[in-house]
């Protein structure tokens, strides 16, 4: 602890956001940076505390307080290798984890929580910049191969740990290029690609295999991979959207939130997109059902393609601004969040309900129908349920994006297929180590859970990882 009084001495200094007049207008990222004492003086701030909450709420374990010492005292090397230690993508965690360690940061308490995801960003972009990033293939092979189907972050981190480990992995990807949603699903504002292409080419310099245009279950049989390789790891998320089963969903002008999000990711990229399929917002309303980060990437959007107007609607109540004492610290506090994408513009509704898409005279939607509705708690179960007023309102939209969340993976093409067990929402279960009903086969990330944080993915990643280890060695044992 280098500053023992910084806490007191200096406040919490964000890097903040560029001006909206300008990002509105490219796809770079939103977020600056602090100069490099500025960033020193933010991780000093840390008091290293006898009971580091940060550690407590972060996924990875990340030992924030001993890179924070690091930062301040400019030992980049040293601060990246303990933040490797415990996270394989600090390049991507520190630029679009909610950051649940500055929620559990003592300093939070009044909200001056040390700036720890800005701090991790720095650290690994002065780690790439001074050379102190490069491949480290295994010095020894163990002569196993490990499938690993889906290459988002939990099939990224599962790939990298086993590779390290010494065994020969092959990444397949159903999409042109790695990355899965980190690359098909978060916008270029919060996520440049190169940052992405930066780490696969170390990966790829360590041995990873990524296989890509592969969708496995239609151009490769399950079966054949589990007869080729000694393990294999689903890692391929939870993409069933969920739907609104509601009159005139299928107008047109009705997408869910990732075919917008994909496809403008995809033409940043340089791909061509006819005129027909193009997903535009340009001169349009466009009204966004669901109040969650992929609804904000949409709203974000939604400026750049030009929209006439964004609206952003939600079926729950609008959260407290804050504090919640429903979520004290150091809980994760459900507070309402307003994203860089809302500070560009956007109508934000809560207790909202869906009730009819209106059509054009070409079949087009040009309205939607909303009622306000309630929550009313049982008083005998304590259960909140959903009440109707009757109160209706139109909203006019000539874009609508559905960005309600994700049920559960796909079953079709292997989960099925392989007859994995499954739980009462469509996950596949697994053990604590990531081993599913057959022996050989792992799942990790969203697969597994249903819909979660990138840092999440990657600690599940990280566990099944060590559980194919396991599994490898201990076939390795009983063969000799």
């Amino acid at each position: 602890m280098g500053n023992p009084k910084a806490f007191l001495n200096i406040p919490r200094k964000e890097a903040g956001y560029r001006p909206v007049h300008d990002r509105v207008n490219d796809y770079g990222e939103v977020e600056q940076t602090l100069n490099t004492e500025d960033r020193r003086l933010q991780a000093s701030r840390c008091m290293e505390c006898g009971v580091p909450f940060c550690h407590w709420s972060c996924p990875l374990g990340n030992r924030q307080p001993e890179w924070q010492d690091r930062l301040y005292k400019n030992d980049i090397k040293g601060a990246y290798e303990l933040l490797t230690m415990t996270d394989d993508f600090p390049e991507f965690t520190g630029r679009i984890c909610p950051a649940l360690c500055e929620k559990g940061c003592v300093l939070n308490k009044q909200h001056e929580a040390v700036t720890i995801r800005e701090n991790e960003a720095a650290i690994v972009e002065r780690a790439f910049s001074e050379g102190y990033v490069t491949a480290r293939p295994p010095k020894k092979r163990s002569g196993r191969r490990v499938a690993v189907i889906g290459s988002g972050p939990a099939g990224l981190a599962c790939a990298n740990q086993l590779n390290r480990k010494g065994h020969k992995v092959t990444v397949f990807e159903k999409n042109e290029a790695p990355g899965g949603l980190l690359r098909f699903g978060i916008p270029d504002f919060k996520l440049n690609k190169s940052i992405i292409d930066r780490r696969l080419r170390l990966l790829e310099e360590e041995g990873i295999e990524f296989r890509c245009g592969i969708r496995v279950g239609h151009d490769i049989q399950i079966e054949e991979i589990i007869r080729d390789f000694d393990a294999v790891c689903l890692a391929m998320g939870a993409e069933v959207p969920r739907d609104l089963k509601v009159e005139g969903r299928g107008l047109k002008g009705i997408h869910f939130a990732l075919e917008l999000l994909q496809q403008q990711n995809r033409v940043n990229a340089g791909m061509e997109i006819s005129h027909e399929e193009r997903i535009s917002a340009k001169g349009k309303n466009v009204l966004v059902i669901g109040g969650g980060d992929t609804g904000s990437d949409c709203v974000g959007t939604a400026h750049r393609q030009g929209a006439l107007s964004v609206t952003q609607i939600e079926i729950m109540p609008k959260p407290p601004t804050g504090d919640n004492p429903d979520t004290p610290w150091p809980y994760w506090p459900v507070v309402l969040k307003t994203s860089s994408s809302h500070l560009e513009g956007c109508d934000r509704r809560w207790l909202l309900d869906t009730r009819k898409f209106i059509a054009d005279e070409e079949g087009r939607v040009k309205e939607v129908e909303v009622e306000e509705v309630i929550w009313d708690k049982d008083p005998g179960s304590g259960r909140m349920n959903l009440v109707h007023t009757g109160k209706t309102d139109t909203i006019k939209a000539e874009l609508v994006l559905l960005a309600m969340g994700f049920t559960n993976p796909v079953p079709e093409g292997i989960i099925d297929t392989l007859g994995l067990k499954k739980d009462s929402r469509g996950n596949v279960m697994t053990d604590p180590a990531g081993q599913t009903s057959l022996k050989n086969v792992f799942a990790a990330g969203d697969v597994a859970s249903g819909a979660s944080l990138v840092v999440r993915c990657i600690a599940s990643g990280r566990a099944a990882a060590n559980g194919i280890h396991s599994y490898l060695a201990d076939r390795s044992d009983k063969s000799e």
